[in-house]
């Protein structure tokens, strides 16, 4: 059954700050806060209902984590070989977690792998310490680089998106998370750690299978990421990518909730996501294709002709509407 999206009422009127709404989307009773679908090469909006919203994005808070970690190395202020001791910080993370040990040392790149595949909360303190030294030095950044990339309603308080109770949480929207989606997939080796399924934690006399938790990489076809998150304040979020032939679009939907519980709002969140990254690529491919632009030296003008051409133009009766369509 696919879960048609309801036509969002008054979205130009925002809610004040820090609230969290919801729009009923379906028979079954589930709410989501805001989506969104983007064509990755572009930015453009392919489709939207309530995209500035406010919400909290839980652990798909980490893909700015994981932008900034990307960034240095691409920059080479680091690379995924460098080792990273742990301090006691990581330790003292609650959630999903790989059990980081103070004094343990590991390369960069595989607690990007905790980070991606197992959402590990330490491994994310652990590398918000190693890039910035402290944790509210790190978010501090992360604020800066969201203010640069025009993520004009988000607000980090964590490298992790872990946070309990009355808060204080963070904060974004559908569309704001869509921004930094497309920032991430213009990183191919970004979508090599999204797109990977598993893989192996290698600890001394402790290995631990890493599992990916956005299960689309194996039902939607050319889904290679980005992240899921869940939390009792946040319920549940996705933003996700997939490549078919030469387009790419991206998927956020934030905030899904359903009276069956955590795991029934889950699969309805990967189910809309899903729904809306096909419709995405439906829109894509009924774009009209460019006109080739011609080859070789400009055509000659045309001849003027000897006597003037009369060319009677209809009246224009009637003017059409188009581009009506509903969610």
């Amino acid at each position: 059954m696919r879960f048609a999206l309801a036509t969002a009422l008054f979205l130009s009127l925002l809610p004040p700050a820090g609230a969290v709404v919801t729009t009923n989307y379906s028979a079954a009773g589930m709410t989501v806060s805001g989506t969104i679908c983007l064509d990755a090469a572009t930015g453009a909006v392919l489709s939207e209902t309530q995209a500035d919203w406010p919400g909290h994005p839980a652990s798909v808070t980490k893909l700015m984590t994981f932008l900034l970690v990307m960034e240095d190395i691409r920059d080479k202020k680091t690379s995924l070989g460098a080792r990273v001791i742990i301090g006691r910080e990581p330790a003292r993370e609650i959630g999903s977690r790989i059990g980081l040990m103070a004094k343990e040392n590991f390369s960069l790149e595989e607690l990007i792998y905790a980070l991606m595949l197992h959402s590990a909360n330490d491994a994310a303190v652990a590398l918000a310490v190693d890039r910035e030294g402290t944790v509210p030095a790190f978010v501090a950044r992360m604020n800066k680089r969201a203010a640069e990339l025009g993520m004009n309603r988000s607000h980090f308080v964590t490298p992790n998106g872990m946070t309990q109770g009355r808060g204080p949480h963070d904060d974004s929207t559908a569309r704001d998370l869509g921004k930094l989606c497309v920032a991430l997939c213009k990183m191919p080796e970004a979508l090599r750690f999204t797109g990977t399924k598993s893989y192996t934690f290698r600890r001394p006399f402790q290995p631990t299978d890493l599992t990916n938790h956005n299960h689309l990489l194996s039902l939607y076809p050319g889904c290679d990421g980005l992240k899921t998150g869940w939390t009792v304040a946040a319920n549940a979020s996705i933003a996700t990518t997939a490549k078919e032939g030469n387009r790419r679009v991206i998927a956020v939907v934030l905030g899904c909730n359903s009276p069956g519980g955590s795991k029934a709002a889950q699969r309805l969140r990967d189910k809309l996501a899903a729904d809306l990254m096909t419709d995405g690529f439906a829109k894509l491919a009924a774009k009209p294709a460019l006109a080739p632009k011609p080859v070789g030296p400009p055509a000659p003008a045309p001849a003027t002709p000897k006597k003037p051409i009369i060319v009677k133009k209809e009246p224009n009766f009637w003017e059409w509407l188009s581009d009506l369509f509903s969610f």
